[in-house]
């Protein structure tokens, strides 16, 4: 008997497609703003910058990162996330390739070597900006409302592979080949996948060579309409300004460990160069289980009990245990005991994170790339601040009183989420 491949095979399949593609490049995302957390502990005394001076070109990354997510997520919704996510990926891998050399760079001579890097680090954060509002805009216009969680939640756990794979891959390479050779092997592995991103990937499923065209999308599926009152409505919209608040706390923890994890482990925890960059890779595989069970999560818990309690419930019971987590990591006294639950917590972290990004779509598929854009420069404010505050607060009051702060942040997210209506569509 003769396989029959149906339209809704075909269709799903290029789903995978896409998300595995996603999921490819948000691996490289993480790559590339992960590795100068492993390769400063050698660029550090090269250059004779203090731990301060550090966190400043961390924060810098995160400026630029944070200023760019409105504007990225408007040019994924109106140019469509295949043309403007393959820009990106060739703007910050040229960009990281600069890293390993801008501070011998003429620039140096004119801004000193904190600005040359501060510049550049800013530049790669504008790139990488808008990468998670065209993974949204993609998601929104490939998979159907039940599993966008998932989908979405699959995209964004391509942060825990990377920053997983990057603490020791790079630490090994920097131990034998130096930490400039990190970045030149970050940037190429980027062009790789934009490459890849532009041969495979389409704005839509009618768009794509390998799928059917008899059926082409209909006026309320196209996600570059939408109501022309939009901006307005945002401004007031209370449930948007909340989410924002509550993902800004998200954010900040995040980059706590994105920033200050494995020189924490190292400076702190008195691990190794090659046992931290092993170490350090823990949070970031329970992120790659969290995320993606997370939006599953959500997905099944709003079919069974309504949008706005299935968001909740994912949303509050991952900031509320990542919170407690970290606190009981901060105060511990083995620091494996401290590893294990400082790993706990950003998997919680990230099982909170398909249920904002999902809330997003929910508020409006037709600006799902902008609205996502607005809520992570929520992130990423908060995020500005945790490279920059954590190591300040460790020097006044030690490490664990600095990692017990971000665990109060947590919390603080998890409680904003009772305020948090999704089902209150602004495209309604």
């Amino acid at each position: 008997m003769p396989l029959i491949v149906t339209k809704s095979d075909r269709t799903r399949s290029l789903q995978w497609l896409v998300l595995a593609l996603l999921f490819g490049t948000s691996v490289v995302t993480y790559i590339d703003r992960v590795n100068i957390s492993v390769t400063a502990r050698q660029m550090m005394p090269a250059f004779g910058l203090t731990e301060q001076e550090m966190g400043w070109v961390f924060s810098a990354f995160v400026v630029g990162y944070a200023l760019f997510q409105i504007p990225g997520g408007w040019l994924a919704d109106r140019l469509g996330a295949r043309v403007v996510l393959t820009g990106a990926l060739i703007w910050w891998s040229v960009c990281t390739a600069l890293t390993a050399f801008v501070a011998a760079s003429p620039l140096a001579e004119m801004i000193g070597i904190v600005g040359a890097l501060l510049f550049v680090r800013f530049a790669l954060g504008l790139g990488e900006a808008v990468a998670l509002p065209s993974f949204n805009r993609a998601v929104a216009n490939w998979m159907p409302p039940d599993s966008r969680g998932l989908g979405i939640g699959i995209a964004i756990g391509g942060i825990g592979l990377g920053s997983a794979l990057t603490p020791p891959l790079a630490a090994w390479v920097m131990v034998n080949w130096g930490w400039q050779t990190v970045f030149y092997l970050s940037a190429a592995l980027g062009l790789v996948m934009g490459l890849l991103w532009w041969t495979l990937a389409r704005d839509r499923p009618d768009q794509h060579p390998w799928a059917h065209h008899s059926a082409a999308l209909t006026d309320s599926e196209r996600s570059d309409r939408g109501p022309t009152h939009f901006w307005m409505s945002l401004f007031k919209h209370s449930t948007i300004w909340w989410l924002v608040c509550s993902y800004s706390c998200l954010g900040y923890v995040a980059y706590v460990y994105l920033s200050w994890f494995y020189l924490y482990l190292v400076n702190v925890r008195g691990f190794d160069a090659l046992q931290g960059g092993l170490y350090a890779s823990a949070p970031f595989w329970a992120i790659l289980i969290g995320c993606p069970l997370g939006g599953w999560a959500t997905d099944r818990w709003s079919a069974r009990q309504g949008v706005t309690r299935g968001r909740l419930l994912a949303g509050m019971s991952g900031m509320a245990g990542a919170g407690c987590a970290i606190a009981a990591g901060a105060f511990a006294d083995s620091s494996l005991v401290a590893i294990a639950s400082l790993s706990i917590g950003a998997g919680c972290l990230y099982f909170a994170v398909g249920a904002y990004w999902a809330s997003t779509s929910d508020l409006s598929k037709a600006h799902a790339g902008a609205l996502s854009g607005l809520m992570n420069t929520g992130a990423n404010l908060g995020g500005a601040l945790s490279p920059s505050l954590t190591p300040w607060m460790a020097a006044q009051w030690g490490w664990p009183i600095a990692l017990a702060v971000a665990g109060a942040v947590a919390l603080v997210g998890a409680v904003l989420w009772l305020k948090i209506d999704p089902a209150k569509a602004l495209d309604g």
